[in-house]
């Protein structure tokens, strides 16, 4: 098999770093660059036109999906993320994208066969991937409801005084994740999970995840509020 050329853009050194080794242990694999924003992928794929880029959604400067539709007209696409959001999944597919891997929902030699098959058009999805297309197709069904849920969530967001952060963490909350899988999806640890869910139990004035939950998707009570 020819060697394959993988430009990875991500905005977390670390997590550029593991991707290379990956790859690299795959032998027939060379990662030619490795680029910070989406501005740079865009610049270095140019340079370098990989046979497969790697890009993240969220990057300092020009995220992920600002530069896919660009970067898909020179280079396949895999989307690699922590991202899981249902609409970010159908919006970087309708730009283009090639497939989409959520991380820690993969193995090492399932991200070497999703690289050898983008440049075939052959695409590949993790299980939360998957879920989250298959969520937002039904939901398309049901359009006013589902404009209706994000405008009650982005009201909520603004009410109840959260952070981006507190938000983003409040959004996995509500999907049921644990604090350890909140802490692996954020790339932090348990101790500032707790930290930023204390504050928000604050502000939603709930005294339990089930009542934060129930607050922040719009279905508590109006007058309803925690103990604590």
């Amino acid at each position: 098999m020819a060697r394959l050329s993988v430009l990875i853009a991500d905005g977390n050194p670390v997590i550029r770093a593991g991707l290379a080794a990956i790859l690299g242990a795959a032998g027939d694999v060379e990662v030619t660059a490795q680029a910070a924003d989406g501005r740079e992928a865009l610049s270095l794929t140019r340079r370098h036109a990989p046979d497969v880029v790697l890009l993240d959604v969220r990057m300092p400067g020009v995220d992920g999906i600002s530069a896919l539709p660009h970067l898909v007209q020179l280079a396949p696409v895999l989307m690699l993320t922590y991202s899981r959001e249902a609409e970010i999944v159908r919006e970087a597919l309708l730009l283009g994208a090639g497939g989409y891997l959520v991380h820690g929902e993969f193995t090492a030699d399932e991200l070497v066969r999703a690289v050898y098959d983008a440049p075939l058009g052959r695409p590949h999805f993790t299980p939360t991937a998957a879920s989250a297309l298959l969520a937002e197709l039904r939901a398309s069904s049901h359009p006013q409801r589902d404009v209706a849920q994000s405008s009650e969530r982005m009201h909520n967001s603004v009410v109840f005084g959260l952070s981006s952060r507190e938000v983003e963490i409040m959004d996995l909350i509500a999907s049921g994740m644990s604090n350890q899988q909140i802490a692996a999806t954020c790339f932090i640890s348990e101790k500032t999970v707790k930290n930023h869910i204390n504050r928000i139990f604050a502000k939603l004035r709930s005294a339990t995840r089930s009542e934060a939950i129930a607050r922040w998707l719009g279905t508590a009570r109006p007058g309803v509020t925690g103990h604590g």
